[in-house]
């Protein structure tokens, strides 16, 4: 299982956003500066971040961007969901009544590696935006 660039990069950014003053935006260029992430690819994400109420868009000269709540209230699977990332690690529809191989019965690792959806999804409800940015190894 792998985290595509969109769910990776989007929680980079706003856990980049998050290490400021609140009531001063922060633009993309900066960002896109401080973190290796194109300012295109950014600008796209940031879109769906605005859409699902995450943060805030400030036009103007000193513009940029916020967050609508605090880093503390903010989950990963939120900003994960708000940009389009699914953790999948069955290939098969989680409750389909056909199985992982297009047959009628789920394949002998289902159980398994369903069981690590679970967890991984549980584990990232439970991590917040605030967590990434109050360990003192990292590096923004």
């Amino acid at each position: 299982m792998k985290l595509s660039s969109k769910g990776r990069y989007a929680v980079m950014a706003l856990a980049d956003l998050a290490k400021f003053d609140p009531n001063e935006p922060v633009s993309l260029r900066d960002i896109s500066l401080r973190q290796g992430i194109s300012l295109v690819y950014l600008e796209q994400l940031f879109l769906k971040l605005k859409k699902n109420k995450i943060v805030s868009s400030v036009r103007g000269k000193k513009g940029g961007y916020t967050l609508n709540k605090n880093a503390s209230e903010i989950n990963i699977s939120e900003v994960l969901s708000a940009v389009e990332e699914k953790i999948k690690t069955v290939g098969c529809e989680k409750h389909s009544k056909k199985g992982c191989n297009g047959k009628s019965a789920k394949c002998i690792t289902h159980n398994l590696w369903d069981e690590l959806e679970d967890y991984i999804n549980v584990f990232f409800e439970k991590k917040k935006l605030s967590d990434l940015i109050n360990k003192r190894d990292n590096r923004i």
